[in-house]
């Protein structure tokens, strides 16, 4: 008989959110907190970083930082040591976007989202890696979650260059992370998320009605199924997933009848 009731628990288990303060950050937060776990959510904005986690409560524990720079990702990795001895799930959510005309896209436009959307993500994960390496054991992996986008999938209309070359990047770059990191017992994955309501994404959030028309599933993406998404990956029900992209999007990228698809 097999045991699922504890499948996606993540119960006793401790995790770093980056960009928890707001958006899909948040709502993966409040998915893992949900399930048991402990959470840390880091933000760059310190007064809101922890207004967010007074918010979410007595399990989430605010630690402000700017991962946008090698050395701001290191200064998070010494301030979690200094906290914990190890780490479970690392979710690499904090991001950037960036549009303008291409024949005015400017290089700032490129260095921001990349250091943000690829660079951070990378040594963020390798300043952990003791931390995760100490979490991990036989029987339950550690996990490291980037989170990409649909936008690296399939292109989009808008002229977020940089953006979305930085998605398809952090994909390939999750599958690299895990062949590497698997022998640690640390197990890297990805979610790619389609249009969610949040600050990066206005257009879902304050004209959602708008989005439905494009989407198979007639809807924009509520909390629940982002947080679904991540908690499975986190959990038990998530360890044989080595290096996949889960794509959460209504049926944007594998289900779009032609007549739906935008300029």
């Amino acid at each position: 008989m097999l045991e699922t009731s504890s499948l996606f628990s993540l119960k006793g288990r401790t995790a770093l959110v980056t960009g928890g303060s707001r958006g899909i950050g948040r709502m993966i937060a409040e998915g893992f907190l949900a399930q048991g776990a402990r959470v840390y959510i880091s933000a760059r904005k310190a007064d809101q970083c922890r207004q967010a986690a007074e918010e979410m409560g007595s399990d989430c524990f605010a630690l402000p930082a700017d991962v946008s720079t090698v050395e701001g990702a290191r200064a998070l990795a010494a301030s979690l040591r200094d906290a914990l001895p190890s780490l479970d799930i690392l979710v690499n959510n904090a991001g950037a976007a960036w549009g303008a005309e291409f024949e005015d896209f400017p290089e700032k436009g490129w260095d921001k989202v990349f250091d943000l959307n690829v660079k951070a993500p990378f040594f963020l994960t390798q300043a952990l890696w003791p931390l995760l390496k100490a979490g991990a054991n036989a029987a339950r992996p550690a996990k490291v979650i980037n989170i990409g986008s649909v936008d690296g999938l399939r292109i989009s209309p808008w002229e977020t260059y940089s953006y979305q070359a930085s998605k398809a990047a952090i994909h390939y770059l999750t599958r690299r992370m895990a062949a590497r990191l698997i022998r640690d017992g640390i197990v890297v994955s990805a979610i790619a998320p389609g249009a969610f309501p949040s600050e990066m994404n206005r257009a879902a959030r304050d004209h959602g009605e708008d989005y439905a028309g494009s989407i198979p599933a007639g809807r924009v993406g509520q909390p629940e199924d982002i947080a679904a998404a991540a908690i499975y990956l986190a959990s038990r029900a998530g360890d044989y997933v080595v290096g996949g992209v889960l794509t959460v999007d209504g049926g944007v990228v594998h289900a779009c009848p032609p007549e739906m698809v935008g300029p």
